[in-house]
């Protein structure tokens, strides 16, 4: 929420900025997502992901079912153990559930294999996003390039200052 207030108010100070510079200002924008989700390449690297996070969400439920049978087994037999075999049984709970925990924030931890994956993959194809974008910015002689589908609140614009078609047209006919 503060991310957005901040930009919120970024944006409108660049805004208040660009009256006082007058009509000289240039402004654009862009819809990366939109590019993206378009993108073959971008779909083949998401695709990738996808199978690593079906692999990854397979194997956890696995060991959550695997979880799950072992405490329905000791639910139902906790009341005839010796306190020495009640007490493995428990211990044996824990260690899969710190295995669960573990294995959950190994794949999909804040810096898990899939956030490395996702940057090792898309990377590449949003840097060459940024790049036709800022060809174009400078060619066409934009002071402002926005990002709509980022945090930065977009209140308004005209379509006549998207860019998202031509960046696209640009990375379909001349980036391969």
């Amino acid at each position: 929420m503060k991310t957005k207030r901040g930009s919120a108010l970024l944006l409108a100070l660049l805004f208040g900025c660009l009256g006082f510079a007058g009509a000289q200002s240039k402004i654009a924008w862009v819809n990366t997502s939109a590019i993206l989700e378009k993108l073959p390449e971008a779909q083949d690297a998401q695709r990738q992901i996808d199978n690593l996070v079906a692999e990854w969400q397979a194997e956890l439920a696995k060991l959550q079912n695997t979880w799950m049978k072992k405490k329905d087994e000791y639910d139902k037999k906790k009341l005839i153990l010796t306190d020495q075999l009640r007490s493995d049984a428990e211990k044996d709970l824990e260690d899969l559930d710190k295995k669960i925990a573990d294995y959950r924030s190994k794949k999909f931890g804040q810096n898990g294999e899939l956030f490395n994956k996702q940057n090792e993959l898309m990377k590449p194809v949003q840097n060459k996003v940024f790049k036709v974008v800022q060809d174009i910015a400078k060619e066409d002689d934009y002071d402002y390039v926005f990002d709509k589908s980022a945090d930065i609140l977009m209140l308004y614009s005209k379509d006549k200052f998207d860019l998202t078609a031509q960046v696209l047209e640009r990375l379909t006919t001349f980036g391969k």
